[in-house]
């Protein structure tokens, strides 16, 4: 066994690594106004954030169509593609990743962003070589689903004891115990501590700096 407790570590993105929760938000609330569907207020607009595209536009539209859906959807995207790269990096995780290398330790991203965004999202923060894998809510079953850790864990060869889930919503908890996976929940994200208390995670931390410290205490 490794001296360190988790052999891969997987981070949600959104709100997690990058503050970019109050921007999408507010695109959703412009693509519905845009299209005169009633407008979520900013608390219902970041409960949906880390869910896929079509999957978070049900949940928070369940009286539209699916081409009204598929409308929004699109809408929304041209709302925010030219303005994603406004979103940065919370201060300190470039620090903090840089910390976590280990010999035959991975870093891994489960994001519902779509895989050209997180490409972009990559290029422009030079994050993509601190990462061995990615999995994207285009990819497969989106969050709370267990497809996108038990496909990164295969990816890596790594079992569900040896990897630890880090993400800012109720949904990222919900991945990580459909999947069988230890679950570190921010608060500084999408979701209040309040929400994420209602989940089992293994702690709930305020910043990226506390979120380092328990990294290296614990991971």
């Amino acid at each position: 066994m490794s001296e360190h407790q988790f052999d891969l570590i997987v981070f949600d993105w959104d709100g997690t690594l990058s503050d970019s929760t109050g921007l999408i938000a507010e695109c959703i609330q412009f693509a519905a106004r845009d299209l005169a569907f009633r407008v979520p207020t900013l608390v219902q607009a970041k409960s949906i954030i880390g869910l896929g595209l079509m999957q978070s536009t049900a949940t928070l539209f369940p009286e539209l169509s699916d081409a009204d859906r598929t409308r929004f959807a699109a809408r929304f995207r041209e709302h925010y593609v030219p303005r994603d790269h406004e979103a940065t990096l919370y201060s300190g995780v470039r620090e903090m990743l840089s910390q976590l290398k280990r010999p035959k330790r991975m870093l891994a991203v489960a994001t519902g962003k779509p895989r050209a965004g997180l490409e972009r999202a990559f290029e422009r923060t030079q994050l993509k070589p601190h990462f061995h894998f990615s999995r994207c809510g285009d990819e497969g079953m989106p969050k709370p689903d267990a497809d996108m850790l038990l496909r990164l864990m295969e990816f890596a060869n790594v079992t569900p004891a040896r990897t630890l889930m880090i993400g800012d919503t109720t949904h990222d908890l919900a991945l990580a115990h459909n999947a069988g996976v230890s679950v570190v929940g921010v608060a500084y994200g999408a979701h209040s501590r309040a929400m994420l208390s209602s989940r089992h995670s293994a702690a709930i931390v305020e910043n990226v700096n506390e979120l380092t410290a328990w990294l290296v205490q614990n991971g």
